[in-house]
């Protein structure tokens, strides 16, 4: 076999760097008001087709984490109407068998939340300590379905939901509630109805240790303990109709009266969602003009839900979010809109949200082509992708992409991490980016082998706009 040379792989990572640079150094728009009826002169690139092989091209970029050798010529012999398809119904397409023997060892991801604490008590210490196996066997697993897995679009949503319904993992508990939150919560509803993808996440224990509703309580029903507005108020600017969608701080004291009570059975020994009706506050309630009824118990709650899930300031703020991961920063207020009619039309069918937007000619425009800088999470894994590179453990990409200012599902704050291109165009973020595409390149990352023998350019998908 033909052994590469040094020119050669110098060579390599100079294409990559110089790929690299003008996708990081790309300014980023200033977000415009939505104007639904006309785009202003700034969006003319949006009305620019692109051609057959670019969109080919942008598919693959910005649904997937980047094409693998020979994706391309695949999407070209199917056809990309028939390929869009395939990835808009996931459970059509049989799971790559490579990701499925990577994924087997890994049985926290499997367990429910009181199976892993039994599996994995939390006095355990030393090398085995739950905690660190949990967490790596978390991180693996996210890694390796978006680097082999065949339902490429569910992935890349999979990781968009998780960020808009962020879990910090650091957070006491929530080091065992998550894996079973992005599995059970997150991951079924991605091209479902938003509704469901709401309320799944709304009882899930991770969500209520997060946010700490699982100790708010009614005035009075509690000697240390009331009302504790993290949730109500992070259900509101975060989840549904956004910091500007028309709800007081009157709101949010109404919603979080209406959630007392949903709470977590034994919440740092495995517990699963309850609700205790003792401790719901049980008077009157105002929701966005919507009259509550005394005496609702849990469907107070529940009738939260379903308000938020119905407003038009949710079908815009959703649209907008999707738009702006899957199309560009500030994106043509006329397909925002077009995404936001169908959200509400559908009864919030994220599917068909998806279907609208991908049947636009905004998305198959110059305007989005190679609009978007990847995150280190994508770009890691697109890198990774486009070169073929066996991973036979993925922990040292988790480390590089912890260096480049992304340790995974360790985002504090609520907002989760940020698609905007100004997060992640920094002099810091461009150098560490060279560095992983030097290591990449000279196979200096434990378990990843890159075949440097294949006439490979690091500076492809993997380190460029998207």
């Amino acid at each position: 076999m033909r052994q590469p040379t040094e020119s050669h792989r110098a060579l390599v990572f100079v294409i990559g760097l110089l790929l690299l640079i003008p996708a990081l150094l790309a300014g980023t728009a200033k977000l415009s008001r939505w104007n639904p009826k006309t785009n202003p002169p700034q969006y003319i690139a949006f009305s620019r087709p692109l051609s057959n092989d670019d969109q080919i091209t942008h598919a693959l970029d910005r649904l997937t984490f980047g094409p693998r050798p020979g994706d391309p010529a695949a999407v070209k012999e199917i056809g990309l109407d028939t390929w869009l398809d395939g990835q808009l119904h996931p459970e059509r397409r049989s799971e790559n068998p490579i990701l499925l023997r990577r994924l087997a060892p890994f049985d926290s991801l499997r367990m429910s939340i009181a199976e892993t604490y039994l599996r994995y008590p939390p006095a355990q210490k030393g090398p085995d300590n739950p905690r660190r196996l949990i967490a790596s066997q978390l991180v693996e697993g996210k890694l390796l379905r978006a680097i082999y897995g065949n339902r490429q679009l569910e992935e890349v949503l999979v990781d968009f939901w998780y960020n808009h319904f962020n879990v910090f993992l650091n957070k006491g508990a929530d080091h065992y509630l998550v894996p079973s939150y992005e599995r059970d919560a997150i991951r079924p509803h991605v091209l479902g109805k938003f509704h469901d993808l709401l309320l799944a996440t709304a009882e899930s224990p991770a969500m209520l240790f997060y946010l700490d509703n699982w100790q708010s309580v009614a005035p009075g029903a509690g000697r240390k303990r009331g009302l504790n507005e993290n949730y109500g108020r992070e259900l509101l600017e975060l989840h549904t109709l956004g910091v500007d969608g028309g709800y007081t701080q009157k709101d949010v004291i109404e919603v979080v009266r209406c959630f007392t009570g949903w709470t977590i059975a034994r919440p740092k020994q495995g517990g699963s969602f309850e609700y205790n009706d003792k401790v719901h506050d049980k008077g009157r309630k105002v929701v966005l003009g919507h009259t509550i009824k005394p005496g609702g118990g849990m469907n107070d709650g529940l009738e939260v839900l379903k308000i938020l899930s119905r407003h038009p300031s949710t079908a815009h703020f959703i649209a907008l979010k999707l738009a702006q991961r899957f199309v560009a920063d500030d994106p043509p207020p006329s397909l925002v809109d077009r995404m936001a009619k169908t959200f509400l039309k559908k009864h919030g069918d994220l599917r068909e949200v998806l279907h609208t937007m991908l049947s636009s000619p905004e998305f198959w425009s110059q305007g989005a082509y190679r609009a978007k800088i990847k995150t280190p999470f994508e770009m890691v894994v697109s890198a990774v992708r486009a070169t073929g590179a066996d991973v036979v453990s993925a922990a040292p990409l988790a480390t590089q992409i912890q260096k480049l200012g992304e340790p995974l599902y360790r985002k504090i704050e609520p907002t989760g991490y940020s698609s905007a291109n100004a997060e992640w165009t920094n002099s810091a973020g461009l150098l560490g980016r060279i560095n992983f595409a030097a290591a990449l390149a000279h196979n200096r990352l434990p378990g990843i082998k890159v075949d440097t023998a294949d006439e490979l350019v690091i500076g492809s998908p993997g380190f460029q706009k998207h």
